[in-house]
């Protein structure tokens, strides 16, 4: 198995093994099955190699420990390069339950050898093994993409620019608000706020290690039907912009011949400005206080999930699907789009939807130390 057991046989000899035990009564000779010392693989070929003797007690902890990677409550992620189906029942038949994307995980819930039922976040269903990945494989990859990350638990809160009441105050953070966790000190939590270190007290936040969780198809019909609707609204406003530009064209040309001076009439946002208003938005959630290369690689970063095939295929649907980014997961970034995005957001967002990539191909980004990759100040982007 991908847990790295199946490697391990190789040190078993392929003749029957031989486990002898203890008793009072003298030495005694038990032939375990080999299937059951197979599934102890790393423990029983230690035994062999060092010539010891385990007793039946030794052989059933080496069982054990070495089923715990399928054992209820042990982590899975997805080893796939676009998603996998999550069907509620362990057939290819199935009526599908959600889908699991490239880098998400979750827990075990029931472990047969073809397929597992795993719970991530509030999706929960039957995978093909063949799409996961358990035990240290699954844990690795966890800690290489997962992170810790803060929910805010109060009403409002100030956060500080240094870890003390004293400190300034460099904003304020919502009920529900989550944040990328940098460290923690003395009562204090430091969040990755817009890009920069911000302080908030941990009687007001709530820690855990988050990793991205799959979607209900119910979630996914949920986004796509409100996407289409801002589509639509985008393109209605557009419209009614084209008209009165149109009306407003009319009217000149009936009162006057020659105009002192070039005029241009904009509309709202249509279809594709809508675009760059999200994006700049999301950037100046992650990284408003980053400098301006920091917050194209952010837009990057989001760019490149789109083209990918491992994420939705669109920028809403990448930017708003469950627990991918959390601005967007907890609210703030709907409130960023009504206070308005800074113009250096938007300016950057333009430049990632024209397809400038400053980071490659890189699909991820996290505060700078906790992995290795391309570093722009304060983030690397990998």
């Amino acid at each position: 198995m991908k847990s790295g057991i199946a490697a391990k046989l190789a040190a078993i000899p392929v003749f029957s093994i031989l486990v002898y035990g203890m008793s009072m009564r003298g030495n005694a000779t038990q032939v375990v099955d080999r299937l059951v010392l197979e599934e102890a693989a790393a423990g029983a070929a230690e035994y062999v190699e060092f010539n010891i003797e385990p007793t039946p007690e030794e052989v059933a902890e080496i069982i054990a420990q070495n089923n715990a990677w399928k054992n209820p409550g042990a982590i899975v992620m997805a080893d796939v390069y676009s998603s996998v189906n999550v069907r509620k029942e362990p057939n290819e038949d199935a009526e599908l339950a959600g889908k699991l994307y490239k880098d998400c995980g979750g827990y075990i819930l029931e472990y047969t050898d073809s397929w597992t039922k795993i719970e991530s976040g509030k999706l929960v269903g039957w995978v093909r093994n063949d799409y996961l990945m358990f035990g240290d494989e699954a844990k690795a990859t966890a800690e290489e993409v997962g992170s810790y990350r803060a929910t805010v638990n109060t009403t409002t809160l100030r956060v500080r620019t240094e870890p003390s009441t004293e400190a300034s105050c460099s904003g304020m953070v919502a009920e529900g608000d989550v944040y990328e966790v940098v460290s923690q000190e003395d009562g204090w939590v430091a969040i990755d706020f817009e890009g920069d270190n911000g302080y908030i007290n941990t009687e007001y936040a709530d820690i855990s290690f988050h990793i991205d969780y799959g979607e209900t198809m119910q979630a996914i019909e949920a986004r796509e039907a409100a996407e289409k609707k801002a589509r639509e609204e985008a393109a209605a406003a557009q419209a009614r912009a084209a008209a009165q530009a149109a009306r407003q064209q009319a009217a000149r040309q009936t009162t006057t011949t020659s105009t002192a001076k070039q005029e241009e009439y904009y509309g709202v946002y249509g279809a594709d400005a809508s675009d760059v208003v999200l994006l700049g938005a999301l950037i100046q959630c992650e990284a408003g206080n980053q400098p301006y290369e920091g917050k194209v690689a952010v837009g990057a970063v989001v760019m490149n999930r789109v083209r990918s095939g491992a994420y939705p295929n669109t920028l809403y649907g990448v930017i708003y699907a469950s627990h991918q980014f959390s601005p967007a997961g907890c609210g703030a970034l709907d409130r960023r789009i009504a206070k308005g995005v800074d113009q250096s957001c938007l300016q950057a967002a333009q430049e990632a939807l024209n397809g400038y990539s400053n980071v490659g191909s890189a699909t991820h980004f996290r505060r700078t130390g906790a992995h290795d990759g391309i570093v722009i100040a304060g983030h690397v982007f990998w």
